[in-house]
């Protein structure tokens, strides 16, 4: 077995962390993903960051709400859920 890690990083725009931060966890379930663990942090009086410890690796948000920004990446060693999460992501309509 290869030694392989599949990497995908972008930004995003949003209105609600609330709301996104449902939206993409269910995403990475959706795609067979196991959510060992997550830590999350949100910052006093605006923003957040959250990691996702998956069996398969990791998944993490960093938000920029003075911009309406976020950014995300994933990290995976299983291609399957890779493909699936990439492929339910570029069809979901992200807010601007």
């Amino acid at each position: 077995m290869d030694a392989v890690m599949y990497n995908f990083h972008t930004w995003i725009a949003y209105e609600k962390e609330e709301i996104l931060i449902k939206d993409l966890e269910k995403m990475l379930l959706q795609s067979g993903f196991t959510i060992i663990n997550k830590v999350e942090h949100f910052f006093e009086g605006q923003g957040y960051t959250g990691l996702w410890l998956l069996a398969e690796s990791h998944f993490a948000i960093h938000t920029f709400p003075e911009n309406n920004k976020v950014y995300i990446e994933i990290s995976s060693c299983v291609k399957q859920y890779y493909d699936t999460f990439l492929e339910i992501f570029n069809k979901f309509s992200f807010y601007g």
